[in-house]
């Protein structure tokens, strides 16, 4: 038996791993689920052999090799997960022209452990020069909705994306996968907000094992996993609750910019 953690950031999570548990019990590769509360828990749960399978936010990826000495293997990915990026919202009929017209302004972000709507756009405004807090160059408007769950929710991105629309913020930090959907379903009115910078692509949830997960059972896991089909109705139910239409192989290579980020940020000294 082949056991699996993730993070229980939303009720739907219990129905998308009852799915995957029957399906891998149907396809001959036994698996059960433990969902954790918060990403912290997770690792622990990982790292003391609790669990065989982690399904890690990028954050948790980087905790997960920061804690194991780099040992941690990251084996596959949803398609959604490669190359997303974060984006900058303003006004439309606002005075924000370039990042360098945020001085002085307020950013509106989501939870302080959300990779995508705070870490990674904290980060893009480092590097183009300005430093956010209450000694930077703008203030920072937090929202720490389900913090430990690493913005795994929309909660507090759509808290940001409101701050700016009633004037409490001069920009807000958002994934683009909600920005699409926001834009196409008027959440967010794109005639009313537009985007005024991207991050770097980066990559987002990834399925983690230990060095010691036996590549036998790492083989079998993974064969089993690459034979879902978005073509087949019985397995189109969870890949659309998990936002995804194929499983991809895993990959470390997309994090560099959110390892940047928590460096730089003192990520790791203030959340331990």
């Amino acid at each position: 038996m082949i056991l699996v953690g993730a993070v229980a950031y939303d009720p739907r999570v219990v129905t998308i791993w009852d799915i995957i548990k029957d399906y891998f019990i149907q396809e001959g590769c036994p698996i059960d689920y433990v969902l954790y509360s918060n990403y912290g828990l997770l690792q622990d749960a990982l790292l003391r052999g609790d669990i065989d399978i982690a399904w890690n936010s990028p954050l948790a990826w980087l905790d997960a090799q920061r804690r194991s000495g780099g040992s941690c293997r990251a084996i596959a990915m949803r398609d959604t997960d490669r190359d997303r990026v974060s984006h900058i919202l303003v006004r439309r009929d606002g005075s924000i022209g370039s990042l360098a017209d945020l001085r002085g302004g307020t950013v509106a972000v989501g939870a302080l452990d959300s990779p995508q709507a705070t870490l990674i756009p904290l980060n893009l405004l480092q590097r183009a020069g300005l430093r956010g807090g209450s000694d930077g160059d703008f203030k920072v408007l937090r929202h720490d909705l389900l913090v430990g769950k690493h913005g795994d929710h929309v909660g507090g991105e759509q808290a940001a994306l409101d701050a700016l629309r009633d004037g409490r913020a001069d920009a807000a930090c958002v994934l683009d996968l909600n920005w699409e959907r926001w834009s196409a379903d008027g959440t967010a009115d794109p005639r009313e907000f537009r985007v005024l910078a991207s991050s770097d692509p980066f990559d987002h949830c990834v399925f983690t094992v230990r060095a010691d997960f036996p590549a036998d059972d790492e083989a079998r896991w993974l064969a089993v996993l690459h034979r879902m089909d978005y073509a087949r109705p019985e397995h189109r139910e969870m890949m659309d609750l998990e936002g995804l239409k194929r499983w991809e192989p895993g990959r470390s290579s997309g994090f560099d910019q959110l390892e940047e980020a928590v460096r730089l940020q003192g990520y790791w000294g203030q959340d331990g």
